[in-house]
């Protein structure tokens, strides 16, 4: 059973009618096996572009090409029976035009099977946005905290506090006025959070935003204590899964060190010679 208690796959219309009602749960996934686990809790699995630095090593989201969100969100897809599969538009695969993100829209959702895609940007991404949403393409929208955005942003720092306030809050707007069936919000201040998810008729989905919000989202390895290079302060820990595969590995390499492991239960024994009667 999905997380709404039906086993219909939930569509974009589906996530933007749940717009105050019960919250959206949403987590990433890149690959089949997690793709498996949050399937029957989560109404969205997005395959975000943070795979880059979670899966590949890389220092930002910045360097992720179009065909390694190709390849992860086929992996997710293989993984789904309900939750709602949502794939992040690479840096570089939308900005330069409307025709250019439609081009790249189209091949993620045809060469992954996604309902639906994600994008980063406000006000200046409102016209690809309703160029897209247009012609068959759902957009997810994304404002506050843009990752891909991080160089002219000067860090991974919080947006809209005092002044800058206005401008998150008129991205927020635009966006959904332009077609977005969602948006993300990343680390805006509370009050502001809530002040958004009030003003616009599409759900909210916070990650460090706060719980006035329609939803949330996190990174799975993030809750799950799998990434560890850093922890930004929205993100609580659900188990120490990390931590748990260091000591497994360095019990495993123990043994196998002082010839403990494999034990006699884990040995095959001699074939015993076929009987001629």
């Amino acid at each position: 059973m999905s997380a709404t208690g039906t086993d219909k796959r939930l569509s974009p219309p589906d996530i933007q009618a749940r717009k105050g009602g019960t919250p959206l749960v949403v987590l990433t996934a890149y690959t089949t096996p997690v793709a498996r686990l949050v399937d029957p809790h989560c109404d969205i699995a997005l395959v975000g572009d943070s795979v880059g630095m979670v899966l590949h090593g890389l220092p930002s989201t910045l360097p992720v090409p179009l065909e390694m969100m190709i390849m992860h969100g086929q992996a997710v897809a293989r993984g789904l029976a309900h939750a709602m599969m949502v794939i992040d538009m690479p840096f570089g695969s939308y900005e330069e035009s409307r025709e250019q993100a439609f081009r790249n829209g189209a091949r993620l959702m045809q060469e992954t099977g996604a309902a639906a895609v994600k994008l980063e940007g406000g006000e200046h991404m409102a016209e690809t946005i309703q160029f897209l949403t247009r012609r068959g393409i759902p957009v997810m929208a994304h404002v506050g905290l843009t990752p891909q955005s991080v160089n002219t942003l000067g860090g991974y720092r919080v947006q809209g506090r005092g002044n800058d306030s206005g401008r998150v809050r008129n991205d927020a707007v635009a966006v959904a006025e332009a077609g977005a069936f969602s948006v993300v919000l990343e680390k805006v201040p509370g009050s502001l959070a809530a002040e958004i998810t009030r003003a616009i008729a599409i759900p909210t989905i916070g990650i460090g935003a706060s719980a006035d919000c329609d939803g949330q989202v996190l990174v799975v390895d993030d809750m799950l204590g799998l990434f560890t290079p850093f922890r930004p302060k929205f993100v609580k820990r659900y188990a120490e899964l990390g931590l748990e595969a260091d000591r497994a590995i360095a019990t495993y390499a123990a043994e196998v060190r002082a010839r403990t492991f494999p034990a006699p239960e884990h040995v095959f024994g001699e074939d015993l010679p076929r009987s001629r009667d």
